[in-house]
């Protein structure tokens, strides 16, 4: 086993990791949990009121 033989496998794990979030990130079970985490800025909080100041401190 020389160094090019242990950069293939680097490569090959480097892209099974790759193509492993990418089917992670457009899988079904995580579209849900991005769209909710895509809805965050238009959220209203209930108690203390900070998102429904309108205006901001300069």
């Amino acid at each position: 086993m020389d160094i090019n033989d242990l950069r293939s496998i680097t490569t090959v794990l480097g892209l099974l990791c790759f193509l492993g979030i990418v089917g992670w990130a457009y899988g079904k079970s995580s579209k849900k949990g991005f769209e909710e985490a895509a809805n965050l800025p238009f959220a209203e909080h209930d108690d203390d009121g900070a998102a429904s100041r309108t205006s901001h401190p300069r």
